[in-house]
């Protein structure tokens, strides 16, 4: 059984069964019967039933947010924004079933064409960072492109992925199409990878696990979709509106309590405007309200376990005898508390400055010049996310051109849509999620020549 705790206060709230791999090995012959009749289905069929699908999501928007500030500990307002998002990715998808096409190729002596067909069962193996989003990032186009889909959730946060399958039977779709599969990594995710009879798998989690998932793919020549982590820099340069990068910084590391791989945790500002930028940044830092999650007006909620306490807490006991900063308040006694922290004053290539810590921890590091800019911002392994802050769009242009990530945001903070495209360069990942592509990333091109030369009658 998996225990459900939560973050915010320590105390238990459910009970799940964990899967085994009988469960794994009997949910994908399962999978597989239902995906052969999902797949010759009308796409106008399809697209209704996950439009539909996406109308139940939508009158138990509230209620999954619930369940998320139970389980994750995210503050209400992220929760319902998660919650809708979820809608929003299956009516986006619901509306490419329909525009699935193929290609016609010109070449000599006939006709050549070629068909997107769906890949079979996918597994998607979601984080608990942002469980309901990510798992839909997958799950929707998954499905909207033919194929069935086994989610595992992670083990701290499957109270939502397993609303979300109740509510999939609700709106009609077929028994077995789309399964929840709660348990450990080591047990039902391994199984998950392994299984001849899964397609694809998609996971979202740490660098680390992640390179060996991939290893366990490569055996079977499995299709892999990967996330990862991520380090990314917020570039403040001197002509930039200091006021308004500052004002923006906080919630640019501290949204989900840090726990997101595009936090833009090595914010990087030009040395004339360093001391400046830290006046204005002190305050913006100090406000931050962190408290209930379910507080409407709460900015930042608990971490979500034990664990990642101590992992947060490592790095900046780490750091503390040569670093500087600025320091939030956090509610003590129960819950998984840790105060918004910013460091100044540590080594460009300190844990802290390098390593992904996936908490409220952010540091300060000044630069030259642009060329300077661009080589601290790509001074570690990662290259998923990143803000640029200026006046100048040529410097903008350039900048975007130069750090080697796969999102980049100039003058915000804004790094995922689910019309746009989302991955990462190097250490932070495989492959690209969302956007105008998603269901393509989930079916086979089989190409088809049709001689048109022959006999003459």
């Amino acid at each position: 059984m998996l225990q459900v705790l939560n973050p915010a206060t320590e105390e238990p709230v459910a009970t799940v069964p964990a899967a085994t791999p009988a469960d794994v090995d009997a949910a994908v012959a399962r999978a597989t019967a239902a995906q052969r009749g999902w797949a010759a289905a009308a796409p106008a069929d399809r697209a209704r039933l996950l439009r539909r699908f996406a109308a139940v999501v939508d009158d138990h928007v509230e209620e999954l947010a619930r369940l998320e500030v139970t389980e994750a500990g995210h503050t209400i307002g992220n929760a319902r924004w998660e919650a809708g998002n979820v809608r929003d990715l299956l009516d986006f998808a619901a509306g490419g079933v329909e525009r699935l096409n193929g290609r016609q190729i010109p070449v000599a002596g006939g006709l050549d064409v070629t068909i997107l067909e769906p890949l079979g069962v996918v597994g998607v193996i979601a984080p608990w960072n942002f469980p309901m989003p990510i798992a839909a990032w997958a799950t929707a186009p998954a499905l909207a492109a033919g194929n069935a889909v086994l989610l595992k959730p992670a083990e701290t946060t499957p109270l939502t992925a397993l609303r979300l399958a109740e509510l999939a039977l609700e709106a009609g779709l077929p028994e077995g199409l789309f399964q929840v599969l709660p348990g450990t990594g080591p047990v039902a995710g391994n199984a998950l990878v392994e299984h001849p009879g899964i397609a694809k798998i998609v996971f979202t989690g740490s660098t680390r696990v992640g390179k060996g998932i991939m290893a366990k793919c490569a055996d079977q020549v499995k299709r892999l979709t990967l996330e990862l982590g991520g380090k990314s820099p917020n570039i403040v340069f001197a002509d930039a509106d200091l006021e308004a990068a500052a004002a923006a910084a906080p919630m640019s590391f501290l949204d989900n309590s840090g726990q997101d791989c595009c936090a833009r945790t090595r914010i990087l500002v030009q040395r004339s405007a360093y001391d400046r930028f830290l006046e204005l940044l002190t305050p913006a830092i100090e406000e931050i309200v962190v408290g209930d999650p379910a507080d409407e007006r709460t900015q930042m909620g608990p971490l979500i376990s034990r664990a990642q306490l101590d992992r947060v807490r490592s790095y900046v006991t780490d750091a503390a005898e040569h670093a500087a900063g600025i320091r939030g308040k956090a509610p003590e006694g129960p819950g998984f508390w840790f105060p918004p922290t910013v460091l100044t004053g540590v080594a460009e290539d300190a844990p802290c400055a390098v390593e992904e810590i996936f908490g409220p921890v952010a540091v300060v590091l000044p630069f030259e010049d642009e060329a300077d800019a661009i080589r601290l911002a790509n001074a570690t392994e990662y290259g998923l996310s990143g803000s640029i802050w200026t006046r100048d769009v040529g410097r903008a242009l350039r900048a975007s051109r130069a750090v080697r990530a796969g999102n980049l945001s100039v003058n915000s903070h804004s790094s995922v849509r689910y019309w746009t495209p989302f991955g990462g360069y190097r250490q932070s990942g495989l492959g690209r999620e969302l956007g105008p592509d998603a269901l393509t990333a989930f079916t086979e091109t089989k190409n088809v020549f049709i001689s048109t030369e022959g006999p003459a009658l």
